[in-house]
Protein backbone atom coordinates (compact mmCIF):
# COMPACT_ATOMS: atom_id res chain seq x y z
CA UNK A 1 0.00 0.00 0.00
CA UNK A 2 1.29 3.25 -1.31
CA UNK A 3 1.65 5.83 1.83
CA UNK A 4 -0.71 8.35 2.22
CA UNK A 5 0.15 12.21 2.29
CA UNK A 6 -0.06 14.20 4.97
CA UNK A 7 -3.69 15.87 5.63
CA UNK A 8 -3.98 19.60 6.23
CA UNK A 9 -5.87 20.52 9.05
CA UNK A 10 -6.93 24.37 9.12
CA UNK A 11 -9.14 25.61 11.40
CA UNK A 12 -10.71 28.98 10.20
CA UNK A 13 -14.33 31.33 11.13
CA UNK A 14 -16.72 31.28 8.68
CA UNK A 15 -19.42 30.11 6.73
CA UNK A 16 -19.96 26.63 6.08
CA UNK A 17 -22.97 27.26 3.04
CA UNK A 18 -20.02 29.19 1.75
CA UNK A 19 -16.91 27.07 1.38
CA UNK A 20 -16.70 26.92 -2.86
CA UNK A 21 -13.39 24.96 -2.68
CA UNK A 22 -14.56 21.94 -0.82
CA UNK A 23 -15.58 19.24 -1.99
CA UNK A 24 -18.21 18.14 0.50
CA UNK A 25 -19.21 20.22 3.62
CA UNK A 26 -20.73 18.61 6.60
CA UNK A 27 -24.27 19.44 7.73
CA UNK A 28 -24.82 19.10 11.66
CA UNK A 29 -27.99 17.30 10.89
CA UNK A 30 -31.01 16.40 13.07
CA UNK A 31 -32.47 12.76 13.08
CA UNK A 32 -35.11 13.42 10.37
CA UNK A 33 -32.16 14.86 8.24
CA UNK A 34 -34.32 18.16 7.57
CA UNK A 35 -34.32 21.70 7.89
CA UNK A 36 -33.10 23.41 11.60
CA UNK A 37 -31.77 25.50 13.72
CA UNK A 38 -28.26 26.19 13.40
CA UNK A 39 -25.62 24.91 10.74
CA UNK A 40 -28.90 22.46 9.40
CA UNK A 41 -30.99 25.08 8.94
CA UNK A 42 -27.93 27.55 6.89
CA UNK A 43 -26.66 24.03 4.81
CA UNK A 44 -30.56 23.38 3.60
CA UNK A 45 -31.48 27.14 3.06
CA UNK A 46 -28.44 27.40 0.98
CA UNK A 47 -29.10 23.99 -0.36
CA UNK A 48 -32.77 25.00 -1.55
CA UNK A 49 -35.40 22.32 -1.05
CA UNK A 50 -34.27 19.20 -3.12
CA UNK A 51 -31.47 18.45 -0.45
CA UNK A 52 -34.34 17.98 2.10
CA UNK A 53 -36.30 16.04 -0.43
CA UNK A 54 -32.85 14.03 -0.87
CA UNK A 55 -32.66 13.22 2.49
CA UNK A 56 -36.03 12.05 3.41
CA UNK A 57 -35.89 8.33 2.27
CA UNK A 58 -32.30 7.98 4.46
CA UNK A 59 -33.69 9.07 7.39
CA UNK A 60 -33.73 8.37 10.62
CA UNK A 61 -30.28 8.22 11.31
CA UNK A 62 -28.93 7.41 15.36
CA UNK A 63 -26.26 9.34 17.20
CA UNK A 64 -22.69 8.91 15.71
CA UNK A 65 -24.50 7.96 12.27
CA UNK A 66 -23.66 9.48 8.44
CA UNK A 67 -25.02 9.81 5.29
CA UNK A 68 -24.18 11.69 1.75
CA UNK A 69 -25.96 13.33 -0.26
CA UNK A 70 -25.35 15.65 -3.28
CA UNK A 71 -24.87 19.26 -2.47
CA UNK A 72 -27.76 20.87 -4.46
CA UNK A 73 -27.60 24.62 -4.92
CA UNK A 74 -24.26 25.19 -2.15
CA UNK A 75 -21.23 25.25 -4.41
CA UNK A 76 -20.23 21.79 -3.20
CA UNK A 77 -20.02 18.17 -4.36
CA UNK A 78 -21.63 16.48 -1.57
CA UNK A 79 -23.47 17.41 1.93
CA UNK A 80 -22.43 14.37 4.71
CA UNK A 81 -24.79 14.80 7.09
CA UNK A 82 -23.76 13.54 11.11
CA UNK A 83 -25.99 13.14 14.00
CA UNK A 84 -24.28 14.16 16.72
CA UNK A 85 -25.20 13.46 20.60
CA UNK A 86 -27.29 15.43 22.57
CA UNK A 87 -24.55 16.21 25.87
CA UNK A 88 -25.33 14.33 28.81
CA UNK A 89 -28.29 11.80 27.00
CA UNK A 90 -26.57 10.27 24.17
CA UNK A 91 -23.69 8.14 26.22
CA UNK A 92 -21.18 7.44 25.76
CA UNK A 93 -20.79 11.02 24.17
CA UNK A 94 -17.74 10.73 23.53
CA UNK A 95 -17.26 8.20 21.31
CA UNK A 96 -20.74 9.03 19.15
CA UNK A 97 -18.89 12.33 18.44
CA UNK A 98 -15.57 10.67 17.41
CA UNK A 99 -17.58 8.52 15.54
CA UNK A 100 -19.54 11.04 13.65
CA UNK A 101 -16.16 12.46 12.58
CA UNK A 102 -15.28 8.61 11.60
CA UNK A 103 -17.77 8.08 9.48
CA UNK A 104 -17.71 11.49 7.71
CA UNK A 105 -14.00 10.99 6.65
CA UNK A 106 -14.73 6.81 5.66
CA UNK A 107 -18.00 8.31 3.30
CA UNK A 108 -15.58 11.31 2.08
CA UNK A 109 -12.96 8.63 1.07
CA UNK A 110 -15.31 6.31 -0.29
CA UNK A 111 -16.43 9.07 -2.31
CA UNK A 112 -12.56 9.87 -3.66
CA UNK A 113 -13.16 13.30 -1.91
CA UNK A 114 -9.95 15.68 -1.12
CA UNK A 115 -11.35 18.34 1.16
CA UNK A 116 -13.85 17.89 3.55
CA UNK A 117 -15.47 21.19 5.80
CA UNK A 118 -16.46 20.14 9.39
CA UNK A 119 -19.16 22.38 11.70
CA UNK A 120 -18.38 21.99 15.45
CA UNK A 121 -20.77 19.18 15.71
CA UNK A 122 -23.24 18.83 19.08
CA UNK A 123 -21.90 21.94 20.23
CA UNK A 124 -25.08 24.32 19.77
CA UNK A 125 -28.68 23.34 20.45
CA UNK A 126 -26.69 19.76 21.50
CA UNK A 127 -24.91 21.37 24.42
CA UNK A 128 -21.39 19.35 24.33
CA UNK A 129 -18.85 21.55 25.48
CA UNK A 130 -17.04 23.65 22.89
CA UNK A 131 -13.22 22.61 24.22
CA UNK A 132 -13.82 19.03 24.84
CA UNK A 133 -15.64 18.39 21.58
CA UNK A 134 -12.94 20.40 19.47
CA UNK A 135 -10.37 17.78 21.31
CA UNK A 136 -12.08 14.97 20.00
CA UNK A 137 -12.82 16.02 16.62
CA UNK A 138 -9.52 16.69 16.11
CA UNK A 139 -7.68 14.25 17.76
CA UNK A 140 -10.35 11.76 15.68
CA UNK A 141 -9.39 13.54 12.34
CA UNK A 142 -5.69 13.88 12.91
CA UNK A 143 -5.84 9.71 13.43
CA UNK A 144 -8.36 8.65 11.06
CA UNK A 145 -7.25 11.10 8.20
CA UNK A 146 -3.82 8.90 7.96
CA UNK A 147 -5.74 6.20 6.59
CA UNK A 148 -7.70 8.13 3.98
CA UNK A 149 -6.33 7.31 0.54
CA UNK A 150 -7.23 10.87 -1.25
CA UNK A 151 -8.29 13.14 1.51
CA UNK A 152 -5.60 16.10 1.82
CA UNK A 153 -7.38 19.31 3.35
CA UNK A 154 -9.91 18.89 6.89
CA UNK A 155 -11.14 22.52 7.73
CA UNK A 156 -13.09 23.35 10.38
CA UNK A 157 -15.21 25.95 9.59
CA UNK A 158 -16.65 28.22 13.20
CA UNK A 159 -18.70 30.21 13.73
CA UNK A 160 -17.07 32.99 15.83
CA UNK A 161 -13.48 34.27 16.17
CA UNK A 162 -13.62 32.29 20.09
CA UNK A 163 -14.00 29.05 18.76
CA UNK A 164 -11.97 29.57 15.91
CA UNK A 165 -8.86 30.35 18.16
CA UNK A 166 -9.97 27.33 20.52
CA UNK A 167 -9.72 25.24 17.66
CA UNK A 168 -6.63 26.54 16.13
CA UNK A 169 -4.77 26.52 19.93
CA UNK A 170 -6.01 22.22 20.62
CA UNK A 171 -4.83 21.59 16.94
CA UNK A 172 -1.50 22.65 17.94
CA UNK A 173 -1.62 21.73 21.60
CA UNK A 174 -2.27 17.84 19.77
CA UNK A 175 -0.02 18.04 16.66
CA UNK A 176 3.01 18.79 19.34
CA UNK A 177 1.62 15.84 21.54
CA UNK A 178 1.66 13.51 18.51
Amino acid sequence: MAATQQVSIECIKGDIANQPDIDAVVNAANAELQIGGGVAGALHRAAGPGLGEECRPLAPIKPGQAVITGAHNLPNRYVIHCLGPVYGVDEPSDELLAACYRNALGLADDHELTSVAFPSLSTGAFGYPMGEAARIALMTVMNVSQNCQHLQLVRFVLFNDRAAELHRRTLETLQHES
